[in-house]
């Protein structure tokens, strides 16, 4: 029998919401039929998808980034702001299709208010110029007589927006994006970017742009904008048809996070810098059978999908001290929880562990002490392309579990993702010290088999199951289901 030991006083930290936050990139059909579909039935009087926002606002996202992505290397707002006739339709050379602009600041700006969400806004370092970013930040949080705090105030919006967020471009290092640059020249053009948005609001955070989070690009990027930016980002997409190299890769975000944490450190030490640098994962997902643009990236998420999103999500809960802010890449419809038509949605396998551990996972990291089944992965990386020697990370254990104490409802929860293809693991919950369990609720995301989907026809294949739990006393019993994600909420007296 596996064992699950709890003690309450053995703490990681604090879980910052906002690593359950979200990402909406000018991409296929995530804006565009997506969260914004003008003269539909289904959408406001602003265009935007009520359907969509429900299940969005469901989802409790603190943060939305946009509007990209690799579409922003070749982005300029301008285009997108003011009267909608007299936009101009451009080609983005990042997807290889058209925008109509008809979606720009101003709606990006009201959708976060609907949704009830903080905007975080990646600028254009590709094609773009420093006097286009500081414009940007003037145009959303300028309060003075100037021009492009008046332009806002022309288009209808009085009061500043306020925008806390900003990145320094996107995937700089890549050749897929336009105006790559080494990392030398990234730091020398972010530093000028940083110095005028700054300059401009020096109430906003910045984002430096990383990579893995253990590359050279990563160290010389940290070395250099380490005085002026707040978070460094980190993007790492996973995914593989082999089912155990699926659901245990995104252990990935341990090495990540791990290493990035180190060059944080060892760049605070030997600078002297006093403020806090966090790591911002602001693009992860499951993501590896609809890479090419003609596919518009519509992703079909498997059971086992839902199981590796649940183990991103307990990494980014274990490393609670180091990554502050997580984005899923994306929204809707592209790589997406939320998947829609003209008549309206379904919700994708994956959305149903975000939206658990957005409602429920929160307040105090536990570390946990998890005795169960291991599992080692082959050396062999050829069923698993992305998998950049996960087998070194190994082995894994069956089951991966988190807890968290919330102190205002004295009510610990534990997510439990059990990895194993076949076979249930029944398991003993032990409180240490005189703290005792008063019942809870269980919450299973579960399905027939791991590669079963939803779909237009078939929407609850894979859901959750709700029940409540008649236990009691400092341990308990519990059977976690083969392939299954579970959530636990125990109610505990101390």
């Amino acid at each position: 029998m596996a064992r699950i030991k709890l003690d309450l006083e053995r703490t990681i930290g604090q879980v910052d919401r906002r690593i359950y936050s979200g990402f909406a990139e000018h991409l296929g059909r995530c804006i565009y039929g997506g969260i914004y579909e003008e003269g539909s039935p289904l959408s406001d009087e602003h265009g935007f998808r009520k359907d969509v926002m429900e299940s969005v606002r469901a989802l409790r996202m603190p943060i939305l980034r946009w509007p990209g992505g690799n579409f922003v290397s070749g982005y300029h707002w301008i285009d997108g702001v003011g009267p909608l006739e007299k936009r101009s339709r451009k080609v983005d050379l990042a997807w290889f299709s058209e925008e109509s602009n008809r979606f720009g600041t101003d709606e990006f700006i009201a959708y976060c208010r609907t949704i009830e969400t903080e905007p975080y806004i990646c600028v254009n370092m590709g094609t773009g110029t420093i006097d286009e970013a500081q414009a940007w930040v003037e145009y959303c949080n300028g309060t003075s007589n100037t021009y492009w705090a008046n332009l806002r105030r022309q288009h209808g919006h009085e009061e500043p927006y306020n925008v806390k967020y900003w990145g320094l471009g996107n995937e700089m290092y890549g050749p897929w994006q336009i105006g790559k640059l080494n990392a030398g020249d990234y730091v020398k053009k972010a530093i000028e970017f940083a110095k005028v948005m700054k300059w401009t609001d020096p109430t906003i955070e910045l984002f430096s742009c990383g990579e893995s989070g253990w590359s050279e690009w990563d160290r010389i990027v940290l070395e250099g904008l380490a005085p002026y930016v707040n978070y460094h980002s980190v993007h790492i997409y996973t995914g593989s048809d082999d089912y155990y190299s699926n659901v245990m890769a995104p252990h990935q975000t341990e090495r990540a996070l791990s290493n990035c944490q180190a060059l944080i450190n060892n760049v605070r030490f030997s600078q002297n810098i006093e403020h806090p640098i966090h790591v911002a994962y602001d693009e992860w997902n499951v993501w590896f059978r609809a890479r090419e643009p003609q596919t518009a990236l519509e992703e079909q998420y498997t059971l086992a999908d839902a199981l590796a999103i649940a183990t991103y999500l307990n990494s980014f809960v274990r490393h609670c001290d180091t990554v502050k802010i997580a984005n899923l890449a994306q929204l809707v419809n592209v790589i997406a929880p939320i998947f829609t038509n003209k008549e309206g949605l379904f919700l994708q396998t994956i959305y149903h562990p975000l939206r658990l551990f957005g409602e429920y996972v929160q307040g105090t990291a536990l570390d946990a002490f998890v005795d169960c089944e291991m599992y080692s992965l082959p050396n062999a990386t050829e069923t698993a392309p992305w998998s950049r020697r996960l087998s070194d990370l190994g082995p894994f254990k069956m089951l991966d579990v988190t807890a968290t104490l919330n102190e205002a409802s004295n009510e610990v929860v534990l997510a439990v993702v059990n990895r194993d293809r076949e076979r249930a693991h029944a398991t003993t919950i032990h409180l240490a010290d005189n703290a005792t369990i008063e019942g809870g609720i269980a919450y299973e995301v579960n399905g027939a088999h791991p590669d079963i989907v939803n779909s237009f026809e078939q929407r609850d294949n894979v859901g959750i199951k709700e029940h409540h739990l008649d236990l009691g006393g400092n341990s308990i019993n519990y059977v976690f289901a083969p392939h299954s994600f579970t959530l636990l909420r125990l109610p505990v007296k101390r």
